[in-house]
């Protein structure tokens, strides 16, 4: 299983950028798939999760109304489409998959982690 998140880079405050993850090894349809985010000097947090079998998306309250997460079922990507960019943005972000049927805002129900793209956001 391998997950590979792309689209990171350097954005001015306020503008936007498109975050994918492709992956092999697993059908993302069947997965809970979240993207994390870890900033440096702080702990990896939830941000964004689209629950498995289904549209249901769930926001970290920081991002909610800026960012969209969306499943591409033939292309077996997930994508994060971040609008309204803050500084405060700024940090590695992580792609992941899990079966969890519950809490999807825990780390630790999510089985496969990608390598991390980072996303810069300069006021």
């Amino acid at each position: 299983v391998q997950l590979v998140e792309s689209g990171g880079g350097l954005v001015q405050a306020g503008g936007s950028l498109r975050l994918s993850c492709a992956g092999s090894g697993l059908t993302f349809s069947l997965y809970t798939m979240g993207w994390f985010r870890q900033a440096p000097g702080k702990e990896r947090e939830f941000v964004a999760a689209i629950r498995l079998r289904s549209t249901r998306t769930e926001y970290a309250d920081s991002v909610k109304g800026r960012f969209a997460i969306s499943r591409d079922i033939a292309k077996n990507t997930v994508n994060l489409q971040m609008n309204g960019l803050k500084p405060e943005d700024t940090a590695v972000y992580y792609c992941a998959a899990g079966s969890s049927r519950y809490d999807v805002r825990l780390r630790a129900e999510y089985d496969y982690w990608g390598q991390g793209t980072q996303v810069t956001v300069s006021s």
